[in-house]
């Protein structure tokens, strides 16, 4: 199976300061065996085919790489065991080592992923999950969580698969330039067939042409974490609140589970502006909101299927009732736009860019990469005092990932807590990842500590805000109550 464009952008846009893959931190109850998981994993491992494969390029690079069996697959490949060397007492404090972990990119020789199971923290076990983004994006990636959890803690492991895997003779050169030809011939008579007009599509197509010269017509404040291109390094601060609360504040104040995220994570960047002085009066913000576009035949099924949103929000601190209703006015208008779908259509209307223009980022993580210099080596980061120039593109991202609402075990362990990193890249040294799992909402900011050192600040105020909302949203639930 061929890379789509989609996902094919994420190995290209990838470099040694900027890896495309995302850690999701699964935290058991009680200390496993290395051993165990091992075997829990292996006795599943056929139910993720994927899992199995690698990429094969086309020479030259003339069409995206391939998905094709893994004749080398071993699972002792991607599943290692790593024991603590920091004296970790608790599962935040072994954080900066488990990114260690997950500095670098991943072997692109090899299948896409790594699993480390992480012994050291009193009384728990850590697994770590490294996947690229070219392989999967959030929504699949919970998917693959149900394959390989069980959703009880004795549960038999599923049944062998019918036959021994026995991978695939990898494609020749010649077989795959020969197929690179076929697929691009077949994409220019794509190109060039004539389309019958439909008024539907054009306008959706003007109106992401529209959402796009935005940027350059509107631009926003760059933010102290927009002030340099990220370098290697990473911290996490995370911090969790029950989903019961969230659906608490959305019943007396209105909005959706996202609008009330959002509303918090602004309401905190808009703090954290404050904070460092830096000047907000008029100044907005623009955060990318991805919105998967799966649709249900599609469950289950890897890849990239995410579109976004870009909303344009306050940068100066708000009232929390202030703030929660902008966002509401603002994300309804996005979506009575239809945005999202416009952007999508648009993406997929793009001018087609040759891979073979893109063969020199596939140096990335060799000898040869092209940005290790840059990863030893970060270019300065703006200075503090005067004006930064405006910023054309967006702040941040802030991404929701609905997962499991029940609980899911590992080797017989129950999984405690889940935690998440968001890639980095370019001059976002910010992100957050929103993960729900068994009725908790888990807050997972992300950031390169060159342009964030304090994100610790970033955590304390979503705490602030969100405690204002939910006040805010008790109180005028006992005032109708009263009424």
């Amino acid at each position: 199976m061929r890379m789509t464009d989609h996902d094919a952008s994420f190995l290209y846009s990838e470099t040694a300061s900027s890896p495309m893959h995302g850690a999701a931190i699964s935290v058991l109850e009680g200390e496993s065996s290395f051993e165990a998981i091992f075997a829990h994993l292996k006795a599943r491992i056929h139910l993720v085919p994927r899992y199995r494969q690698r990429l094969t390029f086309v020479p030259m690079n003339l069409a995206h790489g391939k998905w094709v069996d893994d004749p080398d697959f071993d699972l002792a490949n991607h599943v290692k065991h790593h024991k603590l060397s920091s004296g970790a007492t608790t599962v935040e404090e072994a954080f900066d080592e488990i990114l260690e972990l997950a500095e670098g990119t991943l072997d692109r020789s090899r299948s896409l992923w790594m699993m480390y199971v992480v012994e050291g923290v009193p009384g728990h076990t850590l697994v770590v999950s490294l996947a690229h983004h070219a392989m999967i994006d959030g929504v699949s990636g919970v998917d693959i969580s149900t394959v390989l959890m069980d959703l009880e803690p004795d549960a038999l492991p599923p049944g062998p698969p019918n036959e021994p895997w026995e991978p695939k003779p990898l494609p020749s050169p010649v077989e795959l330039w020969t197929e690179a030809l076929q697929h691009n011939f077949g994409e220019m008579m794509q190109t060039v067939r004539v389309r019958p007009r439909d008024a539907r599509r054009e306008r959706l197509l003007q109106r992401g042409t529209e959402v796009m010269t935005r940027f350059m017509t509107q631009p926003v404040i760059t933010a102290p974490w927009n002030a340099g291109i990220v370098g290697p390094k990473r911290r996490l601060e995370t911090t969790q609140y029950n989903f019961a609360e969230f659906r608490e504040i959305r019943r007396s104040l209105g909005g959706t589970i996202n609008d009330v995220v959002l509303a918090v994570v602004t309401e905190s960047a808009a703090r954290y502006l404050q904070a460092h002085a830096e000047p907000v009066d008029n100044q907005y913000l623009r955060i990318m909101c991805p919105v998967s576009v799966r649709r249900e035949d599609e469950t289950g099924a890897l890849g990239n299927r995410v579109s976004a949103m870009y909303p344009m929000l306050p940068a100066w601190p708000m009232s929390m009732s202030e703030r929660l209703t902008t966002v509401i006015e603002e994300t309804e208008r996005l979506k009575a736009n239809r945005e999202p779908q416009a952007l999508e259509l648009l993406m997929e209307s793009s001018p087609y860019v040759p891979p073979v223009a893109m063969a020199q980022t596939l140096l990335v993580g060799s000898p040869f990469d092209p940005t290790a210099l840059a990863a030893r080596f970060p270019a300065p980061v703006l200075p503090s005092f005067g004006p930064r120039p405006p910023l054309t593109g967006f702040n941040f991202t802030c991404t929701n990932v609905p997962g499991v609402q029940v609980p899911q075990y590992m080797a017989g362990h129950k999984v405690l807590d889940t935690y998440a990193t968001l890639m980095l890249s370019g001059t976002l040294g910010y992100g957050v990842v929103v993960v729900s799992y068994d009725q908790r909402l888990y807050f997972n900011f992300t950031s390169d500590p060159r342009l964030m050192p304090d994100v610790e600040l970033m955590r304390s105020g979503v705490d602030d805000a969100f405690a204002e909302l939910l006040d805010l949203a008790r109180t005028q639930s006992a005032t109708q109550a009263n009424a």
